[in-house]
């Protein structure tokens, strides 16, 4: 069934602070930041927007960078280290705001050089991994039917991460998963789960993939949904 529109406008209001947060993040991350400085920037971003609370454990802000970039930890177990971003290096921040049950899920990787987060990486390792995620995500929107499990595009995407020469890091070994209004009860892209992505309102695409043999960690994540049409559609 159709997703609700006024579920859609509360659910993308949310994700809109994610991304905005986001967005925001490159002009402020300096060579001297950590995983808990640039955590504590989003956290303090989200809150300016009025999103002081997540329904991820206890962690807004999931950052990952260097030597950490290619770990995988759930937001219960997470801590964020101090290893300073440098001169070189990649960053991903994962942020889960939530309103009055509705969430945000976003995450971005940040590639720095020469101490400053630039959109276009001249390193071949990091445009690389930016290429392969973001083409992933253009051929999974344009790819994936409502009528596809979450099985079905756990497989697919497996294949399209090995044929490219990349790997899986996920501790769970998933690409995503539905939003729901409790931990407990989301759905997730994982071998075996023969539920219909249609069957919920909405689903994250978040592969944690490196180069094989590499140790850049990249993640990319949105939410979608199926609109009136059958269409996947970015919230």
């Amino acid at each position: 069934m159709p997703v609700a529109a006024s579920l859609v406008t509360s659910h993308r209001a949310v994700q809109r602070a994610a991304k905005q947060v986001l967005a925001e993040l490159p002009k402020l991350i300096t060579p001297d930041d950590t995983e808990q400085t640039i955590a504590a920037t989003a956290y303090a971003g989200l809150v300016a927007l009025g999103y002081p609370d997540t329904w991820y454990y206890q962690c807004p802000a999931l950052v990952l960078l260097g030597s950490r970039s290619c770990l995988s930890v759930s937001g219960r177990d997470y801590r964020p280290g101090n290893e300073p971003v440098g001169k070189h290096n990649l960053v991903t921040v994962d942020l889960s705001p939530v309103m009055d049950g509705h969430w945000g899920d976003c995450a971005r990787s940040f590639y720095i050089e020469e101490g400053r987060v630039t959109d276009e990486p001249e390193s071949p390792a990091l445009a690389e991994g930016k290429a392969f995620l973001a083409g992933l995500h253009q051929r999974m929107q344009a790819t994936v039917r409502p009528d596809w499990t979450f099985d079905k595009l756990f497989r697919w995407t497996n294949a399209e991460i090995a044929a490219a020469g990349f790997e899986n890091l996920d501790f769970l070994g998933n690409v995503g998963h539905s939003i729901a209004t409790a931990r407990a009860d989301r759905q997730f892209i994982e071998a075996s789960n023969t539920h219909l992505l249609s069957d919920v309102p909405f689903f994250t695409f978040e592969p944690h993939v490196r180069c094989s043999a590499g140790h850049w960690g990249f993640k990319h994540e949105n939410i979608f949904y199926f609109d009136a049409g059958g269409d996947l559609t970015e919230l």
